[in-house]
């Protein structure tokens, strides 16, 4: 597990859990890497004090409850959270291994086979989220971590239950990542529907494919218009022969022209079994290659050809101007910048209303060197097995990581 040092502001226990370092950010608050008094580790999300208001609380307290009801084998597991703290947080399962974004960012788009295999896993995954009477509602390459036992879907803080219309969202806005959003979502339709997250898991598969979104501009407000265009057809530029059929229709402008996630995970399968093997052994090859190219670090690949300008991007949100060396690597569709290992982190989202975007605010990335959390084992004559770690040695260690921060700081 890599990370960042804590800083010298930064907590070093939040309930039960003590902090180990910072493994992401994002326009709302801090992702720590925690581990709980039973030595669990934990991506553990805090809302930032200058954000804490009576609407971010009740928003954050509202994602507490929906995490508690959710459930399934690749969903992050919920585990603890005080939403009425100071300062706001929630604890899950912490997936060791990088989002798919940065994956295919750092490895380039997946083959058909394992596309396939990523898209049965997923609608799977997603279906049982919906018998549950949920959805997500922001799904995306940032929230697919690509675990050592799978992919895993995260950041659940967008979801609501199907049969509800009532939403924190003020009249005429709309929350969500542009670049994967369905075109009713995008026009504000409420309630929302199931192929709202079919829509999205589209377009996950499409940039796994691929290495692009289903369209891209220059600007949020030229995005929303080719969404929400009947006319305007995604693109579908570098995508295998044999996952076209399916992607344009999980891609349809109609909603009622998606297939079910039943009728994905059956049509993957169909994929899958026509290069001759079963979903079980496409499913471990996903796991095997991700796992494979996540310990052994690659130049960044060329995509597969794309539409377009060559400047453009598929817009997500308007952060600040980032730093020179950050331009390379910025996703428009992760408004989370990473420190190192992706977290189940909170993912800030845009809201955009007739008159304007609200972008979500930008913060500085911070030192990304990676560091060791945990003192070696002690062992040596007459002691045997190994001594368990001491939560005092932890606090030692703890406050020589924030000695490092404090010097190396630029500030």
């Amino acid at each position: 597990m890599n990370a960042a040092p804590l800083s010298p502001e930064d907590p070093t226990m939040l309930g039960d859990f003590e902090l180990l370092g910072r493994i992401g950010h994002g326009g709302m608050g801090q992702v720590y890497l925690g581990e709980s008094q039973g030595g669990e580790p934990a991506a553990v999300k805090v809302i930032k004090p200058s954000v804490v208001d009576s609407e971010t609380r009740l928003r954050f307290a509202q994602e507490v409850e929906v995490l508690k009801t959710v459930w399934g084998p690749r969903i992050a597991a919920f585990m603890d959270a005080d939403p009425e703290a100071d300062q706001p947080w929630l604890a899950t399962e912490y997936v060791d291994g990088p989002d798919l974004r940065k994956h295919v960012s750092s490895c380039g788009p997946l083959s058909a086979v394992l596309v396939a295999a990523l898209g049965a896993t997923l609608a799977e995954a997603l279906s049982g989220v919906h018998k549950q009477g949920l959805l997500h509602r922001d799904l995306k390459p940032a929230n697919i971590l690509l675990g050592p036992n799978g992919p895993k879907i995260i950041d659940f803080g967008l979801a609501v239950f199907t049969e509800s219309s009532a939403s924190l969202t003020a009249p005429n806005t709309v929350l969500g990542t542009p670049a994967c959003m369905a075109p009713e979502q995008a026009n504000g339709v409420k309630p929302l529907l199931a192929p709202v997250d079919v829509y999205a898991l589209g377009a996950v598969l499409l940039y796994a494919a691929t290495g692009h979104y289903p369209f891209q501009a220059e600007n949020i407000h030229a995005l929303f218009h080719l969404i929400t265009k009947p006319e305007k057809q995604p693109d579908l530029t570098g995508a295998p022969d044999q996952l076209v059929p399916l992607l344009t229709a999980m891609l349809a402008h109609d909603p009622s022209a998606r297939p079910t996630l039943q009728s994905v995970v059956q049509r993957c399968r169909g994929v899958i079994e026509s290069e001759g093997l079963t979903v079980a052994q496409a499913r471990r090859r996903l796991t095997t290659y991700t796992a494979a190219t996540a310990a052994a670090p690659q130049d960044k690949p060329t995509t597969r050809a794309s539409s377009g300008s060559p400047g453009a991007a598929a817009v997500a949100d308007l952060p600040t101007a980032p730093a020179p060396q950050q331009l390379e690597t910025a996703d428009p569709a992760m408004p989370l910048a990473q420190d190192a290992a992706p977290p189940a982190a909170y993912t800030p989202t845009v809201k955009a209303t007739p008159t304007g975007v609200e972008p979500p605010s930008a913060q500085p990335a911070p030192d990304t060197q990676p560091v060791a959390h945990r003192a070696q084992k002690r062992t040596g004559p007459g002691r045997g097995a190994p001594q368990i770690r001491h939560s005092a040695q932890a606090r030692r260690v703890a406050q020589q990581l924030r000695e490092t921060y404090a010097q190396r700081a630029k500030f």
